[in-house]
């Protein structure tokens, strides 16, 4: 009987095998010597042992039986039925998207560098410069961005939307829905209802505003000069500091990398003024701000709608995708308290922060490293599988699913609902009577 190859870290005995019962034999003496002369009667099973080499023998395979690497089932297809990420509570400061002790780590190889004078080494875009092959990424994104809200405009003048006038909640439907998860105020008086009005498109593509800076390493906004910067989509913004040129809105275009030492930047290459004169021309930002665009865009034909939401749901991801790519290069801070977004490596000093314990920072924003969902974030509502059915009730709660508002809309429009959201969408639960809710496990 030939011996089969078997790791070493495993010890005498049996254990299960897909088509039988495999037994490890040790051999005698301790040393492995080819074909044992041991006549061994055993049904059904295969007898191998833990000392030999492979020696193209496959009948056994070693990472299936690795300590350092557990043997489990492989999962065909996608996670069923993803939660969605949790409410983070208002009065606790945001988690950081890099471990503290990360950032403590950088901090102190920085102050180790500036201690010691020594100049630290930096790489576009931390030093000023452009990131060549992300150019073409911010021009993607902004086109995007404008196909993004003109396909969603055209989308809201045939999907109803409403949104409540207490909250922020959302509904994509014919009717708003009967769920009791309303927490504006005087909620306690309806008993956690909504009060449902018609929605718009800044409901549905929440378009995050932050300050234009001409030279993101300039002079910092003061509390007292605020109002000598524009607000522009934030977005938008991190197209225009990655390379793309926006008539009306331009940005310090560096030849020479600043240097530093430390927090302390000792070449900047001078101040420089916006040179655009004041009052701004904002005309050339009219096609990617969502204020009045339904106006701008009038309704599509029935024939064209399945094509236009399919446009929408493409931009939408292409938005997304980007934003990952010029987020991972160039810095966007976000507050750890509230919503304000910075496009920059510093945040602003304006005073303009009201929530957790805003007294104590003197209204100051608490900046911190920004994530994808604070820059474009998804706005989940829930899905809604018919439309015009009976709204949805607060019995079944726990069996509806979520997804992005946009891509509610555009599945409602007849586009293709792409596969990563289907599992948050819940599409594989069977819907219970109000009845058999109680019974279900």
């Amino acid at each position: 009987m030939e011996c089969c190859k078997v790791p070493i870290s495993l010890t005498a005995g049996a254990m299960a095998c897909s088509n039988q019962l495999l037994t490890v034999f040790k051999c005698p003496q301790g040393v492995h010597r080819g074909s044992h002369t041991e006549r061994l009667q055993v049904q059904s099973r295969s007898v191998v042992c833990w000392r030999q080499k492979h020696k193209g023998d496959r009948s056994v395979k070693e990472e299936r039986f690795s300590p350092k690497k557990p043997y489990r089932l492989k999962k065909e297809g996608l996670t069923q039925n993803v939660d969605l990420p949790p409410i983070l509570p208002k009065n606790k400061k945001k988690p950081y998207p890099i471990p503290i002790t990360e950032i403590q780590r950088m901090a102190r190889e920085n102050k180790k560098l500036a201690q010691m004078g020594i100049e630290k080494p930096l790489e576009p875009p931390d030093n000023g410069l452009l990131v060549p092959e992300l150019i073409p990424v911010a021009h993607e994104v902004l086109f995007a961005w404008e196909g993004l809200i003109k396909g969603l405009a055209q989308l809201l003048h045939v999907i109803p939307v409403y949104a409540c006038s207490e909250c922020s909640e959302i509904h994509v439907a014919e009717t708003g829905h009967q769920i009791q998860n309303c927490r504006g105020s005087s909620s306690n008086k309806r008993q956690g209802c909504h009060l449902w009005v018609k929605g718009s498109i800044n409901d549905v593509l929440i378009a995050i505003e932050s300050y234009h800076l001409f030279d993101p390493f300039g002079q910092r906004i003061k509390h007292e000069t605020r109002f000598d910067y524009d607000r522009i989509p934030a977005i938008v913004e991190l197209c225009i500091q990655a390379g793309v040129d926006l008539p009306g809105y331009p940005s310090r275009r560096r030849t020479n990398p600043i240097r530093t030492i430390g927090k302390k930047v000792i070449d900047r290459g001078g101040y420089l003024e916006d040179p655009t004169v004041s009052p701004r021309d904002t005309s050339a930002l009219i096609n990617y701000d969502t204020q009045g665009a339904l106006f701008r865009f009038p309704p599509p034909n029935p024939s064209d709608l399945s094509v236009i939401a399919q446009e929408t749901m493409d931009s939408y991801e292409t938005v997304a995708k980007g934003l990952r790519k010029l987020m991972g290069k160039y810095s966007v801070k976000a507050c750890g308290y509230c919503p304000e977004i910075h496009v920059g490596p510093w945040g602003h000093d304006a005073k303009l922060c009201g929530e957790f314990k805003h007294q104590w920072r003197d209204g100051k924003h608490g900046w911190q490293d920004a994530t994808v969902d604070e820059v474009f974030p998804p706005n989940y509502v829930w899905h809604v599988r018919d439309p015009g059915g009976p709204p949805l009730r607060a019995e079944l709660k726990r069996f509806y699913g979520k997804a992005p508002a946009v891509v509610e809309v555009c599945q409602q429009g007849g586009a293709v609902v792409p596969k990563k959201y289907k599992p948050m969408m819940r599409l594989d639960i069977v819907l219970p009577d109000s009845e058999e809710a109680g019974l279900v496990a």
